[in-house]
């Protein structure tokens, strides 16, 4: 429908939201000229739509789900046991857009991460 590359996608039925994962280089396809195609799109699944650019990078993944909050730093470290744990350094205002409202914004990064990264969990401090 837009010509972007879709990666992952995830359907929120509770916030009646989808998140579409898009190749690198596809936020503009996925997006259109001011937003149209998104708002195609839409329309047409009759539910919010969201974007996200993919990255083969686990901290700028991480940094592309949480956005558009601002982060000071991201670490990622694998336990003894291989759990892979990723966390993210931000002021308050910023942790509060990162969380996002009950939780869904940082739920959604968890099942991501964990999909393209196997990332086992996301901690904000």
């Amino acid at each position: 429908m837009t010509g972007a590359t879709v990666k992952d996608c995830l359907v929120d039925d509770e916030n009646g939201k989808i998140t579409f994962l898009v190749k690198r280089g596809d936020m503009g396809l996925a997006i259109g000229k001011k937003g149209s195609t998104v708002a195609k799109v839409q329309k047409t699944v009759d539910k919010g739509v969201e974007v996200i650019e993919h990255s083969d990078d686990p901290a700028e993944f991480i940094a592309n789900l949480v956005a558009p909050a601002k982060i000071r730093s991201i670490r990622i470290l694998q336990k003894e046991n291989r759990e892979k744990i990723a966390t993210i350094e931000a002021d308050s205002r910023n942790k509060r857009t990162a969380i996002g409202k009950g939780g869904q914004n940082i739920e959604r990064a968890r099942i991501l991460a964990k999909r393209q990264h196997n990332i086992n969990n996301i901690i904000i401090k």
